[in-house]
């Protein structure tokens, strides 16, 4: 399970992403952020005080957004929006890209609000899959060492995100930039199991996030 972060795109980053993902040579699952899309939506949220189902609701196909330009990029990409699809597709030689709007709004275990981020989406996803790793990359750099506590409290990942990989016991990693060699490694090495935890993001003067400033990394 790869969850890629909106913000890539914003920080140049996003083709040689792609490219990483699109030379996988193990099955994997993309999921996409919201990225400018989400951010859009806090805007809107901001002008006309909409309840914050509504802006979950909106979050999530900000996410469709992103995975269709996703799609769009990469020819080993395609949308799924189902289970059973998703499966089906990882015995493939195509990568399925997550779009979470059908599966989330019926699954009564992800909070419908701002607490959850694309985030908290790909671990309640890796959980339904029986448990499988789950590597967010973000746009920021990442040190080593950090705990999930501190990087929840710094809101490097988001509330359901530390909730379901702790019930659900889920292997685990956060890459930033400069982090692609081991992105690379992870995409290649058959069987690997991702267990590392990796640290916090260095951003000067940056706090605890609230829980709508984490959504501007859905």
């Amino acid at each position: 399970m790869v969850k890629l972060g909106g913000s890539l795109a914003e920080s140049m980053r996003l083709p040689s992403i792609l490219e990483l993902v699109g030379n996988a040579r193990v099955p994997v699952v993309i999921v996409p952020g919201g990225g400018a899309f989400a951010d859009a939506v806090r805007r809107a949220q901001a002008d006309f005080g909409f309840s914050d189902a509504a802006a979950h609701r909106m979050a999530l196909l900000a996410m469709h957004q992103t995975g269709l330009m996703l799609a769009s990029l990469n020819p080993r990409l395609k949308p799924v929006e189902t289970l059973a699809s998703l499966k089906h597709m990882l015995g493939g030689t195509q990568i399925p890209i997550w779009l979470p709007l059908r599966m989330a709004l019926r699954d009564g275990r992800i909070p419908a609000d701002w607490s959850t981020t694309s985030d908290g989406l790909a671990a309640r996803l890796a959980e339904r899959l029986g448990g499988a790793p789950v590597v967010l990359v973000k746009s920021c750099r990442v040190t080593h060492g950090a705990p999930m506590a501190a990087l929840e409290r710094e809101g490097i990942v988001d509330p359901t995100f530390a909730a379901i990989v702790e019930r659900a016991s889920l292997p685990w990693q956060v890459l930033g930039a400069g982090d692609e060699a081991e992105l690379a490694a992870l995409l290649k090495a058959a069987g690997r199991q991702t267990h590392a935890r990796r640290g916090v993001v260095r951003d000067a003067g940056r706090r605890a996030a609230p829980a709508r400033a984490i959504a501007r990394r859905r």
